[in-house]
């Protein structure tokens, strides 16, 4: 058997085990450690590490010290411009100070519970200060911006901090939206319509300048034209008349020639005139022929009009 003093050390040795076992408590990198005597909250302790207690008389409660993702429901808002949004937005949050976020929310429920309310209101506050293409489209990075600081401004009396608000959607309601695109198109209709206007205008005006600057381009040329042939006219009868001046018989000569070319075209009709015709002098040999006057016109003979040649 056991001797008394050998039972009496094991049971200090399970109750000190058991002692040390409530007396010990640790904290991790991603939580705070808030003691609470007699439901009294302590100083947090917000390094990691191995801390120790009374046991039986403290317990720690745990603050999860990481990014918290807040979700809140879609809601409508009215734009300064009186048109209606459909907004969801959500935020991030950690807690900055553990005593003020237990004595507050007590938990992560409750301090959700709380931030989704100031994210509702202040979303409704700040939106309906802007118009709608400012939510949309033009100024969405300031307004988010806007939105989280004075969400941030009211988390602050919860020991909480919010490092990030977003606009997921903002987009009119159904029915507005149907209304919105009729009217949108309506609108570019009226634009395509005036630029197809404005552009048959234009090219009016484009084809009238251009049929103006045809017409002057052809009397310029024309006007041109009509000069240098009358120039040239007036050099032909000079060189014509210089060349009668040198050498009358020659002249006579070009003149038969010309009259020759003239009056024997081939055609279908026949003509017998007699070879002997002063007419033909300058076919026949020079000896023969001998100067005359310049031949005239030919005298109308009889023409024999005859079948056409084969």
């Amino acid at each position: 058997m056991r001797s008394p003093l050998a039972t009496g050390g094991l049971i200090a040795v399970v109750v000190a085990v058991i002692l040390v076992f409530f007396s010990a408590y640790t904290v991790t990198p991603r939580d705070y450690a808030l003691p609470l005597r007699f439901g009294e909250p302590q100083p947090a302790k917000t390094e990691p590490g191995l801390y120790w207690k009374w046991p039986f008389i403290e317990n720690v409660e745990y603050v999860n010290k990481q990014v918290l993702d807040l979700d809140s429901t879609p809601q409508e808002v009215i734009a300064s411009d009186q048109k209606r949004l459909k907004v969801d937005a959500f935020g991030r949050y950690r807690v900055k100070d553990p005593l003020r976020f237990f004595q507050t929310s007590r938990s992560e429920k409750g301090a959700e519970l709380q931030l989704s309310s100031i994210l509702s209101s202040a979303v409704r506050r700040v939106l309906g200060q802007a118009t709608f293409s400012a939510v949309v489209r033009d100024h969405r990075t300031e307004l988010m911006e806007k939105i989280r600081s004075e969400v941030n401004r009211e988390a602050e009396g919860l020991g909480i901090e919010v490092v990030d608000v977003r606009i997921r959607g903002a987009d009119l309601p159904e029915a507005n939206s149907q209304a919105v695109y009729k009217r949108m198109q309506s609108q570019r209709q009226t634009e395509a319509q005036q630029i197809r206007s404005k552009g048959t205008q234009d090219g009016l005006g484009i084809r009238a300048d251009a049929d103006r600057q045809v017409a002057q381009i052809l009397g310029d040329a024309n006007g041109q034209a009509s000069a240098t042939t009358g120039e040239a006219d007036s050099q032909r009868i000079k060189i014509l008349a210089d060349a009668y001046n040198k050498d009358p018989e020659f002249f006579q000569f070009y003149l038969s020639m010309r009259n020759y070319v003239d009056a024997l075209k081939p055609d279908n009709t026949q003509v017998f005139v007699s070879p002997n015709w002063d007419y033909f002098r300058y076919l026949r040999s020079p000896a023969v022929a001998g100067p005359s006057a310049a031949p005239a016109a030919p005298a109308p003979a009889a023409p024999t009009t005859s079948a056409p040649s084969q």
